[in-house]
């Protein structure tokens, strides 16, 4: 039962929200108005294409409540939604920004690094254009091989490879960086698990891992912690309990690799130490700050032509 009141969103996902027939989103979106009067949920959620937001289906779209929908940008590159025939470029995705947010409606947007064309640099020219679209939240889903789609056709043919789970791994963790950096929250790293995906059955090939979000956390926490330990004779490092799962790693391959790299290096969990942060030779550091990325993202990323 739904409580008697709340802030919480409904949300519609599963596919392009606005490509269904219009009467069906109308059915939809009017099974949930009620609750939205009534102060019973805070607002609507859809997930669509960016191709899909005319002037006609946001006005819609907010005559029905909606309050935040998620574009499915995947690339800002031409060449990349050319060849993974999207069927719109990059400027789709910025209209479409511009259209809801004169309606007033916060926006989040879902990029997919590894897609044919894409490349490290890719990615980052994307993350840049998004984050200049200053959405509320940003998606980052790895390009995963599904059976019984073109993409697995074009990987039975030899033309298309994926990103393995390390480099997957790495990229994401820099983008995820670059996304704190200019404070927009990342609020999904990789497939959400299901048992389909868990078994393998629907998978042919590519990063995807149930726990991808913390491998990414984790990169970040392995990064800080080496830049910081390796200036200094310090080897205790301090972190919050909260934290401690992410600094070991997803079974404890941080902490193997610290052994490996500092033979005495030793972390231990302490109430006082603040999340996001750690305790080193007496200092309190911030992780992010010290897991910097000196490369920064730039719209001049050169792309294949």
């Amino acid at each position: 039962m739904l409580p008697l009141q709340g802030d919480g969103e409904v949300a519609f996902y599963g596919g392009s929200f606005t490509m269904l027939e219009e009467s069906l989103q109308q059915e939809y979106l009017a099974c949930v108005m009620p609750y939205l009067r009534a102060g019973r949920i805070g607002g609507i959620r859809v997930s669509t294409r960016p191709d899909a937001c005319g002037s006609e289906v946001v006005a819609r779209l907010k005559r029905h409540g909606v309050s935040t929908v998620e574009l499915g940008c995947q690339s800002f590159s031409d060449r990349v939604l050319g060849l993974s025939q999207r069927g719109h470029g990059p400027e789709a995705a910025e209209g479409a920004v511009t259209q809801l947010r004169n309606a007033g409606m916060r926006i989040g947007l879902q990029l997919m690094p590894g897609l044919p064309g894409g490349s490290f640099d890719e990615a980052r020219y994307s993350l840049d254009r998004a984050l200049q679209l200053r959405p509320g939240f940003v998606r980052i889903y790895p390009t995963v091989v599904l059976k019984d789609t073109a993409l697995e056709r074009a990987w039975l043919k030899g033309d298309y490879a994926p990103l393995d789970l390390e480099q997957a791994v790495e990229l994401c963790a820099e983008l995820l960086w670059h996304c704190h950096q200019s404070g927009v929250p990342v609020i999904r790293l990789g497939l959400q698990s299901t048992e389909s995906l868990d078994s393998g059955a629907v998978i042919v090939d590519g990063p995807y891992h149930p726990a991808f979000g913390q491998l990414v956390r984790s990169r970040l926490w392995r990064r800080a912690i080496e830049n910081a330990v390796a200036k200094t004779a310090e080897r205790r490092v301090c972190v919050a309990f909260a934290d401690l799962g992410d600094v070991l790693g997803h079974r404890r391959a941080n902490f193997d690799y610290f052994k490996r790299r500092f033979s005495s290096l030793e972390i231990v969990a302490d109430d006082h130490v603040a999340r996001g942060s750690f305790v080193l030779d007496g200092h309190c550091c911030d992780m992010m700050s010290k897991a910097r990325y000196l490369q920064p993202l730039s719209k001049s990323c050169r792309l294949p032509e």
